[in-house]
């Protein structure tokens, strides 16, 4: 089934607009959801907003408000600070291009849209400006109406497509110079630095296949909910021991240690599987590959 557009709008960088539709990439198929319930008959428990005084209430019923004092407040409508917003919910505006190092990684808030031209009419301009922006590898700091809010976006290429990810605003995030006063300078010998600097090097990933990450959370809660569905007994897995205190020094060589070891085993496995794909090859695809190397 084809994904479905979670809105249709427009990217406007100074008097160029591109029609665009959005799709959350976000993936939420493989979440597992669990409802509360009575602990005594299982039955799904109810939410109910409740007034003291009038007792339950329908939505209709519900406003927002904001306590300025002790037991008062000051009913604020949507439609009133939609009034305060100049732009529109359907455009996403460019502000400027900058490189992607300019934007620290824990400004990205986690949330993901995926853009599409939206007809004949957005196909070159959306075209011209995902190649530019990968060609001279730059992204795009903009704003966007989401949720009734105007939020800070980066807008990027992401393969061939043009992607929005939303950004949290400087002032939500605690700066790290609240938490450098618990830091101690300690002393740091060469040796030191020099048998990290090799743990590190014998760790460096050279080829990530990032799509071979699964979440454990949502595997493991599928196999006790399949389990129970069974019938079958949880069995708790044994705790993991603590980790032995031991002098650095020997921990940084013994970790070194198994790190080569590691990347050993890891090439020798690359190697093996690698040959068992070319086994698997028709004499036909393997002149052809052979070909293609040659030309």
């Amino acid at each position: 089934m084809a994904p479905r557009a979670t809105f249709r709008g427009f990217l406007r960088l100074s008097l160029v607009s591109v029609p665009v539709r959005g799709f959350t990439a976000n993936n939420t198929s493989t979440d597992i959801r669990l409802n509360q319930l009575h602990s005594e008959c299982n039955t799904r428990v109810k939410y109910q907003k409740v007034c003291p005084t009038h007792g339950e209430l329908a939505s209709d019923d519900i406003v927002s408000g904001y306590e300025y004092a002790k037991g008062q407040y000051v009913v604020v409508d949507p439609s009133e600070v939609s009034k305060l917003r100049k732009t529109s919910e359907k455009a996403v505006d460019i502000v400027g291009f900058i490189s992607p190092e300019q934007i620290d990684p824990k400004f990205y808030s986690g949330r993901t849209y995926y853009f599409l031209p939206d007809g004949p009419a957005g196909k070159k301009p959306y075209q011209l400006l995902q190649s530019v922006m990968v060609e001279d590898g730059l992204c795009a700091l903009g704003t966007a109406i989401l949720s009734g809010r105007q939020q800070m976006v980066i807008i990027r290429p992401v393969d061939e497509l043009l992607g929005m990810s939303v950004l949290t605003y400087a002032a939500k995030l605690k700066e790290t110079d609240q938490f450098a006063e618990e830091l101690e300078d300690v002393e740091i010998s060469d040796a030191e630095m020099a048998l990290t600097r090799t743990l590190v090097a014998a760790s460096t990933m050279t080829d990530l296949d990032y799509s071979s990450y699964s979440d454990d959370y949502v595997n493991q809660l599928k196999q006790i909910i399949d389990a129970k569905i069974e019938g079958e007994e949880i069995v708790a897995a044994p705790d993991p021991e603590e980790p032995k205190v031991i002098n650095l020094m020997d921990a940084l060589k013994a970790s070194v240690e198994n790190a080569a070891g590691a990347s050993v085993k890891k090439a020798k496995k690359a190697s093996k599987k690698k040959a068992a794909k070319k086994a698997k090859m028709t004499p036909s695809a393997r002149s052809a590959k052979t070909k293609r190397k040659s030309g």
